[in-house]
């Protein structure tokens, strides 16, 4: 009788074992990336014909998080490569997450715990990444080249060049889609400036100072002490400029973001926010930091998730993209989804005509929603990347 409950036992540990190694990361990726409403989509004849005519250029996605193979499409969570090219975008920032602490909130996370271990222990990423955050940036780097490897219209983007290489062939064939990686704050360097290189190397061209918590860098908009640039931060600022690091200020605290427009020149992104002006937040971006970053010459990516804008509506991103324009101009926005970050948006990546639809319907030309919806985010990168490697 002892050997047989051993056996169920044991049979029924492995069968748990095998379940967390096989289901656990796709049921999590399905139950937090999700969208309001399923496709397909309605949209006006008058707005999909001005969406036909774009070149949607995304600042942020975590896709690279999530148990997807990049270039299969899935009918669970917000993209994938297909969908992304259904949606019209034509440049898609990749960003890499390294830590999520526990009890995550707008009002004040501490730094001290990580949810991602379990996750990528799940995916069975390398045994490194479990315990190494820059290990964890690596492997989603090593993903997203991989996957540009098996498509021939896919893109990774490291220089100006590669930038302008990306229009030409646009011009012929639409299909083509750039992408960018970037890195979602800098704790992933594990206290060494020279990780900023290794980084660079892996083809990083992107990268915000902070995360959801405080780290060595500065303060984060949601953490505790919300502090401005350490020294540390300061060294690492300047390592990103030797490189032509296009710096992120999104999730920065205030006061990390003054220090760090203090020390830089040229434009900057906030990749994904929303602004106080329609939805109060600590985690949105200030009028006066709204106005610092157009004077600059940068661009503030607007979010769909409900808490950026203070709506789960593709009309309270539209009204708040139309705060910013005008407020410092119609140049100075851009989108910046969050799709796949674990938020509830109003659709999936084939929706996106869905958006010019609500800019339209805000008043803006259509000249003014090809800004809006790619043209800046062309503009500064043409400025920020560097031009050769």
């Amino acid at each position: 009788m002892l050997r047989v409950l051993f056996y169920t036992l044991a049979g029924l540990v492995g069968l748990g074992v095998l379940g967390y190694f096989t289901i656990a990361a796709p049921i999590a990726d399905a139950r937090y990336n999700k969208a309001r409403s399923e496709p397909p989509y309605q949209v006006s004849a008058r707005a999909q014909a001005v969406h036909d005519t774009l070149m949607v250029a995304d600042l942020h996605n975590d896709l690279l998080l999530w148990p997807r193979d990049p270039l299969r499409r899935y009918d669970r969570g917000h993209t994938d490569v297909p969908r992304l090219r259904t949606g019209g975008v034509g440049l898609q920032v990749f960003a890499a997450v390294t830590q999520v602490p526990w009890g995550q909130s707008y009002q004040g996370t501490a730094a001290g715990s990580d949810q991602i271990p379990y996750l990528v222990a799940a995916e069975r990423w390398p045994l490194s990444a479990w315990t190494s955050r820059l290990a964890r940036a690596r492997h989603q780097a090593r993903k997203l080249r991989r996957a540009v490897a098996r498509d021939e219209k896919l893109m990774l983007l490291r220089t100006q060049a590669d930038l302008e290489r990306l229009l030409d062939r646009r011009a012929e064939d639409p299909a083509v889609m750039g992408t960018l990686l970037a890195i979602e704050g800098l704790h992933a360097l594990e206290g060494r400036v020279e990780n900023v290189d290794t980084l660079v190397a892996d083809g990083y061209r992107m990268m915000s100072l902070t995360h959801l918590h405080d780290n060595a860098l500065g303060g984060s908009s949601t953490g505790i002490e919300k502090e401005g640039l350490t020294d540390f931060g300061k060294t690492v600022l300047g390592r990103l400029e030797k490189h032509d690091v296009t710096l992120d200020l999104a999730h920065a605290s205030p006061t990390l973001i003054d220090d760090a427009l203090a020390r830089t020149e040229g434009p900057v992104v906030a990749s994904h926010t929303g602004v106080d002006g329609t939805c109060p937040s600590p985690r949105n971006l200030s009028g006066r930091h709204v106005r610092a970053i157009a004077e600059r010459g940068g661009i503030i990516g607007i979010g769909l998730w409900k808490k950026a804008v203070c709506g789960p509506t593709v009309a309270a991103t539209a009204q708040a993209m139309a705060y910013v324009a005008d407020r410092v101009g119609v140049e100075h926005v851009a989108l910046g989804t969050d799709f796949d970050g674990t938020v509830l948006t109003p659709f999936d990546a084939t929706g996106l005509p869905l958006l010019t639809e609500a800019l339209l319907e805000e008043g803006f030309a259509p000249q003014e929603i090809e800004q809006m919806m790619g043209g800046n985010v062309v503009r500064v990168l043409r400025q920020t990347l560097p031009p050769a490697e």
